[in-house]
């Protein structure tokens, strides 16, 4: 009977042995000379992709500006905001500065500005206010970056008006949240957590709409401060306090210890697990504890949002995963592999003390846009999440010599990002201490 108690024990001490080693080898460990070696690689590549996504001024766009490349050419805001942060990493951070003039511009006397412009002029799409709110963010980090906030001055009167603006189009005056008016204006052109069909007139108190503007407060703040505008600054500081509030109010479901877009017609949440419920960890909105509960239950979990391959764009558990390869009339934020949303992702691991996950998400995404590189010398904007495989946009996309055309845009952020890694100096896109 002792010899039967001893066998079990032992049986079982070895099985807990046996189960700890999986789960040590199931987190890959990355050494510095493997990180090293990739970044070699990355900045090599990306030292020759860079090019493509730098236009020279022409016609109505007086500075030169920053395009995806490949399938695209024209000028959007996201996409030149995240380019623009990986140019000042690389110290030339006059073009983040060029794409903020470019669109300054643009700014009507109502306080209007598109997302997307051309060499023709502003391309008015998507809803009353195209423009995602990076604006004043741009100008920040490229002042930053320069040490010269002066040539701020004479645009800052119309960086408020855009402020203004938007709490007229997008502000919900009942919580203090913003909203889409459609996914499209989103820029995650298809999220299941917003309305992307036309007919579908609702819309949702959204986590990255709401997360976006507190970060556009606090550059405010910032750039008030810079140049001595202390009303303003104190007046921006403030709202960024309470959209950081209202955020972890009405967005923060604690039954599912997540972040969730809110319809905004009936108060509930809208339980759809997209990148966009990730959010406010980018900008350390919830506290340690419920970000880090959030992270291990979705962000990290193989039934929700990690692959072999990266962090998806979709919970797998939502109906209407998928990984298909599509690209008009809107790009697919249903499944697959996006670096930007990786990129957003492994910033928010950082906040929340996740070290080795953030080596994970830098060498398994850039895994994909190396052999992208390699086999294409050029990249695709997303990659599908069972496979690893690249997607939009397609192959049958070429240019005039047979080439597929690709894209480049904000994957370029994987360099920073390794970057930080190494050299313990984070650049996180931080702006300012918030309470």
């Amino acid at each position: 009977m002792k010899k039967g108690r001893l066998y079990v024990t032992v049986l079982t001490l070895l099985c807990f042995i046996v189960l700890g080693c999986e789960k040590k080898e199931s987190k890959k460990m990355y050494s510095n000379r493997t990180l090293s070696e990739r970044y070699d690689q990355v900045k090599e590549a990306f030292n020759v992709m860079n090019k493509r996504v730098i236009m020279p001024a022409d016609g109505y766009l007086k500075y030169p500006y920053l395009v995806p490349a490949g399938f695209y050419s024209q000028m959007w805001d996201w996409d030149g905001f995240f380019m623009g942060t990986y140019f000042c990493s690389i110290g030339k951070p006059e073009y983040l500065k060029y794409w903020a003039l470019n669109l300054i511009q643009g700014i009507d006397e109502k306080g209007y500005v598109s997302g997307c412009a051309t060499t023709k002029g502003p391309r008015p799409i998507m809803g009353d206010f195209s423009m995602k709110p990076f604006l004043a963010q741009g100008v920040l980090f490229s002042s930053r970056a320069m040490g010269d906030f002066e040539w701020v001055r004479s645009y800052y009167d119309k960086l408020k008006l855009t402020l203004e603006y938007r709490n007229i189009t997008q502000k919900d005056s009942l919580t203090g949240l913003y909203y889409w008016q459609n996914a499209m204006q989103s820029g995650a052109d298809n999220n299941v957590a917003l309305n992307y069909f036309m007919d579908d007139k609702r819309t949702f108190l959204a986590c990255d709409a709401s997360t976006m503007q507190m970060r556009e407060y606090q550059a405010m703040a910032m750039i008030a401060k810079e140049l001595s505008q202390e009303e303003d600054h104190l007046k921006y500081m403030d709202e960024a306090k309470k959209l950081k509030s209202a955020i972890n109010k009405y967005l923060w479901c604690e039954e599912d210890k997540i972040y969730y877009n809110v319809d905004r017609e009936t108060g509930d949440f809208y339980k759809r697990i997209s990148y966009s419920s990730f959010w406010p960890l980018m900008n350390n909105v919830a506290p340690m504890d419920k970000g880090r509960s959030m992270i291990d239950k979705y962000l990290l979990s193989d039934l929700h949002m990690k692959s072999k391959f990266g962090l998806r764009s979709l919970s797998k558990q939502d109906p209407d995963y998928n990984n298909k390869n599509i690209i008009v009339p809107f790009s697919n934020w249903q499944g697959p592999i996006w670096p930007i949303a990786n990129y957003i992702y492994a910033i928010g691991l950082k906040h929340y003390g996740y070290e080795e996950d953030v080596k994970w998400v830098a060498m398994t995404v850039t895994d994909l846009l190396m052999k992208d590189y390699k086999m294409y010398k050029t990249m695709h904007e997303n990659y599908c999440a069972e496979t690893g495989q690249p997607l939009a946009p397609s192959d049958d996309y070429k240019d005039k010599d047979g080439n597929i055309i690709g894209f480049v845009s904000w994957n370029l952020c994987f360099e920073p990002l390794l970057k930080s890694i190494i050299s313990g100096e984070w650049e996180l896109l931080e702006i300012c201490e918030i309470d």
